[in-house]
């Protein structure tokens, strides 16, 4: 029986940075536009009694298959837990033997900033200075992290509804200029990533500024939403989404598709299309909307990056 790398929490976060996550996940967009992964939706386990669910993400890459089995529970903040835990197995796919067992929270929080950090290398201005965090939790500290990699930013707007998670957040990352401030000053910066898990849009339609990028991160389940969609519908914002048939059932643009109110055909395509040149990024000084739900490619390719890290270093305990 062959034996199995198993990387705690700890041993993920001696091996994953933000650069590393980053050139993942951008290989992850591209071998997805080349047409070179399988990847099936995710699925979900819904508990409504318990105010959260499961979801399964299993996908195949090259010399790699793997899953992730990852929980979402808004309501744990309120019992001083993680919202979100997760893990992922990967798999000799010519075999089926188990290569690794590895923690996969760490690596969710960072892949979800990749993913933003890419959205934004390719949708946003490239003179992007300001940056606008609605939401100041883990979620949103890797979003700056990753964005913070790309793009010279001399401003970070932060609002959360916590006045205290606003000072907690701050005071992790002393090489940013901060400002405190509301939804609306928020929203208008230059680029805005949202990591709510909010059901009514708080996301207004006025508040967006001409040439603003939003990475929408928080919808990630049916019925949840942030953005006003009258933002989605005008004409001069182009809609992108990571993965076209989980964005319409689970994604920013669930709630208004279902409810006529944004056409199918207002999407304008899926990052990974853009990221190989199928399509076109930013035009002009047009909004752009990067509707994500999370992949399980991204979250493949960056534990295939780590897994071959640390048998290179030699971290982790075999079994």
């Amino acid at each position: 029986m062959s034996e199995i790398l198993v990387l705690s929490e700890t041993d993920v976060q001696n091996l994953i940075s933000p650069r590393t996550v980053i050139d993942a996940v951008e290989k992850a967009f591209e071998k997805y536009g080349l047409g070179e992964v399988i990847m099936p939706a995710k699925m979900y386990l819904d508990l409504p009694e318990y105010g959260g669910d499961f979801r399964a993400m299993p996908a195949y890459i090259s010399g790699y298959a793997g899953i992730k089995w990852v929980n979402a529970h808004p309501r744990n903040t309120e019992k001083g837990t993680r919202t979100v835990m997760a893990t992922i197995i990967l798999n000799d796919p010519a075999t089926g033997a188990p290569l690794a067992y590895m923690d996969g929270t760490v690596i969710t929080n960072y892949r979800t900033g990749a993913a933003a950090a890419i959205a934004s290398k390719y949708l946003a201005r490239k003179d992007a200075r300001s940056l606008g965090l609605v939401g100041a939790g883990e979620q949103a500290k890797t979003q700056l992290m990753c964005i913070g990699e790309l793009f010279d930013l001399n401003e970070v707007r932060v609002c959360d509804a916590n006045a205290q998670t606003v000072e907690r957040f701050i005071a992790e990352f002393p090489d940013y200029t901060f400002t405190k401030c509301d939804l609306e000053q928020a929203v208008g910066a230059d680029i805005v990533s949202t990591t709510t898990p909010v059901r009514s849009p708080i996301v207004k339609n006025e508040w967006v500024k001409e040439g603003a990028h939003i990475n929408a991160m928080g919808a990630d389940a049916a019925g949840k939403q942030e953005i006003d969609p009258c933002l989605l519908v005008r004409e001069d914002v182009k809609v992108v989404v990571d993965d076209m048939e989980q964005a319409l059932h689970s994604g920013e643009i669930n709630v208004p598709v279902r409810e006529c109110i944004l056409s199918k055909d207002k999407i304008y395509g899926q990052l990974s299309d853009i990221v190989v040149g199928k399509l076109t990024g930013r035009q002009a000084n047009e909004i752009t909307v990067f509707d994500s739900t999370g992949l399980a490619i991204q979250d493949m390719f960056t534990a295939k990056a780590l897994y071959e890290k640390a048998l290179e270093k030699g971290i982790g305990v075999r079994v």
